[in-house]
């Protein structure tokens, strides 16, 4: 997408605070001194299941934008297509449900959306919100010094992927589950208590794709340390046996000039590049912060959150694994 944009002209505005530019998360507008409007989009096919489970994760990964820049979800549209005359209706209400009650954990009004009929079944949901015109977060704010905190375990292309070929046990089907729904609220909003630097969240590019977009638009080398990274059971299992999505391929093909590897294994390289759904807060701030932020996500949901690296020097951009 990055080739297919950058001969395209776009209009610009001076409320236009954050737009498509730095692979930015969501995108800003400012109404007045004290309000900007956040909005984002996404939807994808199903990979678990239980239509209801579907319909939970599709609504947490694309609130997932909003929380990263540090704002506040409002308003949302379904986007749905369903192949209606060929499938049981009461799958898309499941569908449906799980979205509605995802959402209304968030606090989100759903007014509305649009569905079209489709071989394929894609879920997903538009969204918008607020956020302080002068107090968002973005990916380009990360600092020499700073540490990295990764809020969520990653693994979850390479688990769906066994879980489509029935490889998965009911334990980590579960545990899976439960990851991918948990929202990025309550980090989001202990992140902004605290004040941090820069802030992505993991999805489709993988933890080392979402990394180095942050390494370049922050202009910075980023120092991972392949250990600490949080995974989700079983992950390295399925991993060493193959059992990978097609986008981890594409995910390092995309880093693989910016990207030191040094002695890695190669099955991690893999796990790092995994496509995630509905992943966690990639959050850049000072040490002293991080043990905070840490200290406060263990106190509830977030039970794998970890340091995972480091900010080292300025930079065109660029990722170092040790």
């Amino acid at each position: 997408m990055e080739e297919i944009l950058k001969d395209l002209s776009f209009p610009t505005d001076a409320n236009l605070l954050l737009g498509s530019e730095d692979w930015s998360d969501a995108g800003i507008y400012r109404l007045n001194e004290t309000t900007a409007l956040v909005q984002s989009i996404d939807f994808f096919t199903p990979i678990v299941d239980d239509p209801y489970d579907f319909g939970q994760i599709a609504v947490a990964n694309s609130l997932s934008d909003v929380y990263a820049v540090g704002g506040k979800p409002l308003l949302a549209l379904n986007i749905v297509c369903f192949p209606i005359k060929d499938m049981d209706k009461t799958i898309l209400k499941e569908i449906l449900r799980g979205g509605l009650d995802k959402l209304k954990e968030a606090g989100v009004l759903i007014l509305g959306g649009h569905s079209i009929e489709d071989p394929e079944i894609k879920y997903g949901i538009a969204v918008t919100g607020t956020v302080h015109p002068e107090k968002f977060v973005t990916n380009r704010g990360a600092k020499k010094g700073d540490v990295l905190v990764l809020t969520k375990p990653i693994g979850t292309g390479i688990l769906s992927t066994a879980l489509k070929g029935k490889l998965l046990d009911p334990q980590t089907t579960n545990y899976l589950i439960k990851t991918m729904s948990i929202l990025n609220k309550a980090a989001s909003e202990i992140m902004m208590e605290i004040g941090v630097n820069g802030c992505t969240d993991i999805t489709g590019f993988g933890l080392l794709g979402h990394a180095l977009e942050m390494a370049r638009a922050s202009r910075v080398t980023i120092k991972i340390f392949k250990d600490n990274v949080p995974i989700l059971p079983k992950v390295q299992e399925f991993a060493s046996m193959g059992i990978v999505p097609a986008g981890s391929r594409r995910n390092i093909n995309y880093c693989e000039k910016l990207v030191e590897k040094g002695v890695a294994d190669p099955v991690i390289i893999d796990i790092l590049s995994d496509p995630q759904t509905s992943g966690g807060l990639l959050i850049s701030l000072p040490e002293k912060k991080a043990d905070i932020l840490i200290k406060r996500l263990n106190e509830i949901e977030y039970e794998d959150v970890a340091i995972i690296g480091e900010v080292i020097e300025e930079s065109s951009g660029k990722i170092i694994l040790i």
